[in-house]
């Protein structure tokens, strides 16, 4: 008789094994969630099993939302939306000492609101923040570190990919993790802030003061973006307030984006090709990477192996805040050397079921988990954030970049024990507006 837990570990060895070798995240899991339900169920079922997977999460309603999302994102990106974001919050906070590393905040947040990616927010920001940053005398460290801290905020403020994956994967509300992650989103910019500002005050050297702009040409940048924070707000205000539902505020978005670029007279043949082409080779790939997930979610419900986790921690007779803290440093552990989207993928089905028996929500953990892949981002030595960074500023090496996200990860530490010492952070907002 097969010992199907101990199929599980050795399932989870297997994958590991396997994403350490190079293997796309996707086809490794479906690979290892096929073969595990093969020695369990059998070959039939085991096809059958993975075949109702399949069209179960191609037919789903909720999928919908990614593919609108991403393409609103790539409209705005022909519109220079970036640019346009961290101009308008440079123009107006950029004569203080660290404006410009406000700034860059400030537009990772706005983009990010749009484009639902860390990456694309670090590398799209960094192109435009960091060479005004260089020029106005900022400390390297300090310019790339912002930025790259920054930059995760594409993970967490709505519409975020990374939410709208958990979300099929845990079979959650879209919505409703899009509006548990308005608070911590916003309290995540805010201690970024905070960080900067006790830099500069500490050492004042590291961001002189630069020249303040007139009130003309402030308006004139808030008048560049108006448009696109009106949309945003619509969109996001809409989930929070029950307007209307995930698919169509992503709809109603992708709608917007085009009739913004088409104002601006950047709707051009080439964008629109450029947008679709983009849109659809990233949901493949990501329709891809969740069809597998599902699979092997499936083999690891069917081993058991979550269940006797749960038993395990609960034998253990830890408390809820110390088990948490458990799940938060094995995330972190994990994320120095896992694709953040592999993490999330890899880890939901085994820590869901021992989350909720601490008494917190499979929503809390979607926030908390994507918080935690944040922090992976930016922990050297293989934060992903860290390396596009030195992409966008070749003249910094490695070791500098790291050097100056310290300050900033202490203040992801502080974020996430805040989460876990809080739960109301995540719940409240939900619950107040009973999304």
């Amino acid at each position: 008789m097969i010992d199907t837990a101990g199929t599980g570990l050795v399932g989870i060895v297997v994958l590991f094994a396997l994403l350490l070798a190079g293997a796309r995240i996707g086809t490794a899991l479906g690979l290892v969630g096929l073969g595990g339900l093969v020695l369990i169920l059998g070959p039939e079922a085991a096809l059958i099993k993975g075949g109702v997977v399949v069209v179960d999460t191609l037919t789903r309603y909720e999928l919908g939302t990614l593919p609108l999302f991403l393409f609103m994102a790539h409209i705005f990106f022909s519109v220079d939306a970036s640019r346009d974001l961290f101009d308008a919050a440079a123009k107006l906070v950029g004569h203080r000492r660290g404006g410009l590393a406000y700034a860059s905040i400030a537009g990772c947040g706005g983009f990010g609101a749009i484009n639902g990616s860390s990456l694309a927010t670090t590398a799209t920001v960094g192109l435009v923040a960091y060479p005004e940053m260089k020029r106005r005398g900022y400390d390297d460290r300090l310019s790339t570190a912002t930025i790259a801290a920054g930059g995760t905020l594409g993970q967490m403020i709505p519409p975020s990919g990374a939410l709208i994956v958990f979300g099929i994967i845990a079979e959650q509300s879209i919505g409703r993790l899009f509006t548990a992650a308005i608070i911590p989103g916003i309290t995540q910019a805010l201690i970024y802030a905070v960080v900067v500002f006790v830099l500069v005050r500490l050492r004042p050297q590291l961001a002189p003061p630069g020249e303040r702009a007139e009130w003309k040409d402030r308006w004139r940048a808030l008048g560049r973006i108006w448009q696109i924070a009106a949309l945003v707000l619509l969109v996001i205000g809409g989930i929070a307030l029950g307007w209307f539902s995930p698919p169509e505020a992503a709809a109603i978005g992708a709608s917007g984006a085009l009739l913004i670029a088409a104002l601006r007279r950047k709707l051009t043949r080439e964008n629109l090709f450029n947008a679709f082409h983009e849109t659809l080779r990233t949901t493949g790939l990501i329709y891809l990477i969740v069809i597998g997930a599902l699979i092997f979610s499936a083999f690891v419900g069917v081993t058991g192996l979550a269940e006797a986790a749960g038993n395990l921690v609960e034998g253990m007779g830890t408390g809820t805040f110390v088990t948490l803290l458990l799940v938060a440093l094995l995330l972190l552990i994990l994320g120095t050397v896992l694709d953040g989207l592999a993490l999330m993928l890899l880890m939901t089905p085994i820590l869901l079921p021992i989350v909720e028996g601490t008494g917190m929500t499979a929503i809390w953990f979607g926030i908390f988990l994507v918080r935690a892949m944040e922090v992976g981002f930016l922990t050297p030595p293989l934060g992903i954030n860290l390396y596009v960074m030195q992409g966008v500023a070749k003249d910094i090496s490695i070791s500098s970049i790291f050097r100056g996200v310290l300050p900033f990860l202490a203040g992801d530490f502080f974020h996430l024990v805040l989460i876990v010492l809080f739960p109301a952070m995540v719940l409240w907002l939900p619950q107040m507006l009973g999304t």
